[in-house]
């Protein structure tokens, strides 16, 4: 098991950041990560409540739920804490919702999963949750792609970003995380929930927006067909995060093994693996309810990582850190 910490609490109520009274932020869950390449780091998070929460996730229209809310900070001395600077705000000055839903009845949530900067633009990969079901479990109507141009404040949803979910609930791209190498934004998928393998798609970075022009990672190459795509990470993998490591001089994958009860970390050479067996980063019992792992991207260039980690009973997010000793 490696050597991992707990550094601060970075939203709700008793952390440094007071994202309650500072932007009606009581209870949130996620964090995503990824460098604005405009001095900031972007930080999205996924269902939010604000004043009346009553604890744990809540549930949709009570106590002031945003589906998302984007936070931003500047802190590059982690050892600390991780400062909020601010938020995309509302018209009270408060976080406000940034990922519009579509206003379509069998949609419950619009939950973000991968952020990336590419040349001024703003990318995030999200899903739309049809239903909730038994821990673990959910069934989404489709995952996408949105953009923004005006560094995070208002999100487009193009008609051509998006994976279709199938009846049979088996689209292998609904939870993603993003990655950028050469020419190339790789996309590594799941199924809806937090039990599947993980799978490898890629496109050229000026047709990112379009999800005709992806390929999928194949045992003998790369194809056309999702559905034929073969696992690059067995599962189960929930909430992944992949970004390349300096110090190593290799690829991270860090996840949540619902099961298994704790956020694992994996190493490779290439985006396509081989990737090594997951070393346990967060146990479950020292977190209970733990889940995500989102690594923070400007801490990748030394033996010691940082990721923002979310637990349900709290329901906000933590800064960890976990010291690459092997």
């Amino acid at each position: 098991m490696l050597e991992t910490e707990l550094i601060a609490k970075v939203t709700g109520a008793d952390s440094e950041n007071r994202t309650d009274q500072r932007f009606a932020v009581y209870g949130t869950d996620l964090g995503i990560l990824w460098d604005g390449g405009d001095g900031r780091v972007f930080v999205l998070f996924g269902d939010t409540f604000g004043e009346g929460w009553g604890g744990d996730g809540g549930g949709p229209n009570s106590a002031d739920w945003r589906c998302n809310v984007l936070g931003y900070s500047t802190t590059r001395e982690l050892s600390k804490g991780l400062t909020l600077d601010g938020f995309v705000p509302r018209e009270d000055g408060m976080a406000g919702q940034v990922i519009p839903r579509d206003g379509r009845r069998d949609e419950v949530t619009v939950i973000p999963n991968s952020g990336l900067a590419i040349d001024g633009r703003q990318y995030v990969h999200y899903m739309s949750v049809r239903e909730w079901g038994p821990p673990g479990h959910w069934h989404t109507n489709y995952s996408g792609i949105a953009v923004s141009d005006d560094g995070g404040e208002s999100w487009a949803k193009p008609q051509g970003s998006r994976w279709i979910n199938r009846a049979e609930r088996d689209d292998p791209f609904q939870m993603a995380a993003l990655a950028h190498e050469g020419e190339y934004v790789y996309l590594f998928g799941t199924t809806n929930g937090r039990h599947g393998d993980a799978y490898l798609a890629r496109a050229p970075v000026a047709r990112l927006l379009d999800a005709s022009a992806y390929e999928y990672r194949t045992e003998s190459g790369w194809t056309w067909d999702e559905f034929a795509a073969t696992p690059v990470l067995r599962g189960p993998v929930g909430e992944l995060s992949v970004a390349y490591n300096v110090h190593l001089g290799q690829w991270l994958a860090l996840h949540l093994d619902d099961p298994g009860g704790a956020i694992l970390l994996h190493t490779a050479d290439r985006l396509e693996g081989p990737w090594s067996p997951g070393h346990i980063a967060v146990p479950g019992r020292q977190f209970p309810g733990l889940y995500g792992g989102y690594l923070h991207p400007w801490a990748l260039d030394g033996p010691d990582i940082y990721y923002l980690m979310s637990q349900w009973g709290p329901y906000n997010v933590f800064l960890m850190r976990t010291r690459l000793n092997f």
